[in-house]
């Protein structure tokens, strides 16, 4: 059993070192609103931005031509057709480097594709996302040797599809119990373990595996990253997992049994693996709420069309105060999450900040925003977005796969890290300028020697920094002037508020550390809400920014200024319902009720409860599994 205390030390010697380069979300949590980091960059060169645009248009021809997603759906897996026809697009090297077979394309071209294809199939994004943002592909970008890039990226490039093999049956988010073991073994390694709900592991070609190695002479032991080739020896695909949405998805259990594995195919050094799993994340991260952004201008279509179209009461539904509300939060919302993942996407392409906490805000954010929308749309459409497709055709009716797209899109709350984990991850993030001022004043185990020195290290950190959080730009009645534009709404006002609201966060951040000091890493209820107020601060500038960008650009004036102020306004009610259960809220009664639910002082509650579930063929005493799965399909053979 690891200890609460060991997992935290896993995972903070997983965090990146020696990070330097500011971020504008970071700065945002102690207060700072740093518009100057989100001043554009470079502007991509004429022939990378027209490669970028012709493939575009070519996705955007297959996707609407020649694609069907109902059938992906009733058959629940992609057709090899489709899998060769992407392969011969080059949609499996988007984010390969044009050297090794790739497209190279930046991260907002590529976003932009994977919005595309969350419009039609999901399922082809997450194939295409899960091969090439956490695959073998992006942790040999940042990570690799040379040998390893001219060995592999051409392969994956081509259609060679690649998996990241991390979670295990018995391991969640907890790295420190990761259970599978690589034993050197001369120049080579012995690979055994679980693996479970391995994205494209059934179809793949190649794997990013994570297994602990042994500390022994020679090796400095730790959680380590391996390319695996899917058909070496002792590598079983168990099962092909499905799931309530995202049927055409390639999911599965993969044991490995003594797989050797040269020392030349391991990433990085021994001990490096989570580090180099965390980074690739980073920015990995943001392919999720790109394919978000399909589904929320998709749901704005159909809730757009149907609230025209519907009557009730002499009167379209639309025009319905209570329709009409949920029609101005799908559209303000989705203009928003277009924001965050363009804002995200270019503060990626330039690398000149630290984009850990934008890409996680964008992940939370996209994912638990993109929920809300896909609910209301359902509750728009009443009865017919409960209804299938199928069965709105075949009784004459336009078949509008709204109930399939509550289904794809729940899992988005869990995929790479849930809302809980993301919550805790950015508030780790949030808080860390405080943890390392105060660093042994707070810690358990230090002396008083030690506290004594943190004290007085602690000390001039705040005396410096507390007098910025009394009064700043947002005080100023013309502050940023680029955001008032006569005949447009004023979005300057919604930036001091996000400045005031910033440093309001700060203290509230500061008095938090100051009541519960070390222990503040536990009260996660406040962190998440300090987390969401923050998601909402950084969406409202990024939506503020955009807007202003497309009016430079002549792309659009007071329609996206129309958008930003709605999503301001919205996101203004939503921050100040979270400010007061910073610290009026239910947390304490909550843990305690738990706790006695837990101990099984209220079972009598689940009197009358008949447990319908099938007992699984996983065996506790001896560890086996179940015998390879006879119906999984086979990898689809290399062009």
């Amino acid at each position: 059993m690891t200890s609460e205390e060991e997992a935290r030390r896993v995972a903070e010697a997983a965090r990146a070192g020696g990070r330097t380069r500011p971020g504008f979300a970071r700065e945002l949590f102690l207060g700072r609103l740093r518009l100057d980091l989100l001043q554009p960059g470079p502007e991509p060169t004429v022939g990378a931005r027209a490669e970028g645009e012709r493939f575009l248009a070519r996705l955007t021809e297959f996707v609407t031509t020649r694609l069907d997603p109902a059938a992906i759906e009733r058959a629940a897996r992609v057709p090899d057709e489709v899998v060769n026809e992407l392969r011969a697009l080059g949609a499996f090297g988007m984010r390969i480097a044009p050297e090794y077979g790739g497209l190279g394309l930046d991260h907002v071209t590529y976003g932009r594709a994977l919005a595309l294809l969350g419009t039609a199939s999901p399922a082809l994004g997450a194939l295409l996302s899960a091969h090439q943002s956490i695959g073998v592909p992006q942790p040999l970008a940042l990570f690799g040797t040379e040998e390893q890039r001219r060995a592999y990226l051409p392969r994956c490039a081509a259609g060679a599809v690649s998996a990241f093999l991390l979670t295990e049956p018995d391991v969640g988010s907890d790295p420190a119990r990761l259970g599978a073991t690589a034993t050197p073994d001369g120049d080579d390694y012995l690979l055994d373990g679980t693996k479970l709900w391995t994205t494209n592991g059934p179809i793949a070609e190649l794997l990013v595996v994570l297994a602990r190695v042994p500390e022994t002479p020679g090796h400095v032991g730790g959680i380590t990253a391996f390319v695996v080739e899917a058909d070496a020896p002792g590598v079983t695909v168990e099962a092909r997992n499905t799931f309530m949405g995202l049927r055409g998805i390639e999911n599965g259990v993969t044991r490995l049994h003594r797989v050797r594995v040269p020392a030349g195919q391991r990433i990085g050094e021994e001990g490096a693996g989570l580090r180099i799993a965390l980074s690739t994340l980073d920015t990995g991260r943001l392919a999720l709420p790109a394919m978000c952004v399909g589904a929320c201008r998709w749901s704005l279509r159909i809730a757009r069309e149907w609230s025209a179209e519907r009557v009730q009461w002499g009167r379209p539904i639309g025009q319905h105060e209570a329709v009409a509300g949920k029609l101005a939060f799908v559209a303000a919302t989705t203009f928003a999450l277009e924001a965050v993942v363009e804002l995200a996407g270019e503060l990626a392409d330039e690398a000149r900040t630290d984009i850990r906490v934008e890409a996680a805000l964008a992940k939370l954010f996209g994912s638990e925003m993109t929920w809300r929308i896909v609910d209301d749309l359902v509750q728009i459409r009443g009865g017919r977005g409960f209804e299938t497709a199928d069965s709105l055709t075949a009784r004459g009716e336009r078949g509008v796969p709204v109930e399939q797209l509550l289904r794809d899109t729940r899992i988005n709350r869990i995929f790479e890290g849930s809302s809980e984990i993301m919550r805790l991850l950015i508030a780790r993030e949030a808080v860390d300028a405080h943890l390392r001022v105060a660093g042994d004043l707070v810690a358990p185990e230090a002396n008083h020697n030690r506290k004594r020195r943190a004290a007085v290290a602690a000390g001039g950190f705040y005396v410096r920094w507390l007098p910025t959080l009394a009064t700043g730009r947002g005080q100023l009645p013309l502050s940023y002037g680029d955001f008032r534009i006569s005949g447009h709404p004023d979005l300057s006002l919604h930036l001091r508020y996000v400045e005031r609201t910033a440093r309001r966060l700060a203290r509230s951040v500061f008095y938090g550390m100051t009541r519960w000091q070390g222990r503040l890493q536990q009260r996660q209820g406040f962190l998440g809400r300090v987390v969401d107020i923050g998601a909402e601060l950084f969406a409202s500038t990024a939506a503020c920014v955009h807007a202003e960008r497309l009016r430079a650009r002549g792309e659009s004036g007071l329609e996206a200024y129309q958008l930003a102020d709605a999503f301001c306004r919205q996101a203004h009610q939503r921050i100040e319902e979270l400010f007061p259960r910073l610290w009026h809220n239910t947390d304490g009664v909550d843990g305690r009720l738990a706790t006695a639910v837990l101990e099984g002082r209220h079972t009598w509650l689940e009197a009358g409860v008949e447990d319908h579930s099938a007992p699984g063929p996983w065996v506790a005493e001896t560890g086996q599994g179940p015998s390879p799965h006879p119906n999984l399909h086979r990898p689809v053979p290399r062009a």
